[in-house]
């Protein structure tokens, strides 16, 4: 069964920085076409994509409000996802979850995923 486990969220001032972390168990993420994603929602508000990755051709896909301070980044070793934030914003302050798909045709922000995590929150204050 594939789990996916976030870590790494926590309170920064505004302009500051966080690496959250996805680790995932339950599938090689070697073998087989996937999509996988960083997602976010904020009380009150709709669930957004931040970023995603599509393991045919490495295509990586960021939100307009993430560009230039947000990197997506993996590691096939070891079955792990990253989303490095930098110069944090308060308008960032949300719970931040990892997603994935597997045997996807296509992946993007306005993919339904089939597998999410816990979540992790991040708090930024200004």
């Amino acid at each position: 069964q594939v789990q996916l486990a976030e870590s790494g969220g926590g309170s920064v001032q505004a302009g500051g920085s966080l690496r959250l972390a996805c680790v995932v168990s339950g599938h090689d993420l070697t073998v087989n076409r996937h999509c996988m994603g960083w997602f976010r929602q904020a009380p009150g508000k709709l669930r957004e994509g931040v970023a995603t990755y599509y393991s045919v051709g490495g295509k990586i896909d960021y939100a307009d409000s993430v560009k230039g301070r947000f990197t997506l980044s993996k590691d096939y070793a070891k079955r792990t996802l990253y989303l490095e934030m930098n110069n944090l914003k308060p308008e960032d302050t949300a719970t931040y979850y990892c997603s994935a798909d597997y045997g996807a045709a296509w992946c993007g922000l306005n993919r339904e995923f089939t597998y999410w995590g816990q979540g992790t929150q991040v708090t930024v204050s200004s």
